[in-house]
């Protein structure tokens, strides 16, 4: 079966460069854009202030939720490796009971560290996880 890619038949490659590569735009590109708009203004209809107020204001805070965000994924990966120091040489029991052993080793996972049982099975240290 053949695939066609719409972009591809528009003989346009930039069209097609642009729709695989995703676009962001961060503080500094928003403030080129937005000096480039204020200096290619019309001076006789010049930009409304409360939509120069309303951009200013809607993309500082998508700039402080992603500051937020980075903050919260440095704290999570904190708790992740101090909860992988206190497991290892203990002994772990899973939340349901079924796996238990020795820790040798953990690896941080997307969701949960990992503890490495002697055993060679795996437990993932998440709530209802016992160590003794």
């Amino acid at each position: 079966m053949t695939s066609v890619n719409p972009l591809a038949s528009t003989g346009t490659a930039s069209a097609a460069s642009a729709a695989a590569k995703p676009q962001t735009l961060d503080y500094t590109a928003f403030l080129q854009l937005l000096i480039a708009q204020m200096k290619n203004q019309d001076p006789t209809e010049p930009m409304d202030t409360a939509q120069y107020m309303g951009q200013l204001a809607s993309f500082s805070q998508v700039e402080q939720s992603i500051s937020a965000n980075a903050k919260l994924d440095s704290l999570l990966t904190s708790s992740s490796l101090q909860i992988a120091d206190a497991a290892i040489g203990r002994t772990v029991t899973s939340a349901d009971g079924t796996v238990s052993g020795t820790v040798t080793s953990v690896r941080i996972a997307a969701d949960a560290p990992m503890a490495m049982l002697a055993d060679g099975r795996e437990v993932a240290l998440t709530s209802g996880v016992r160590m003794s």
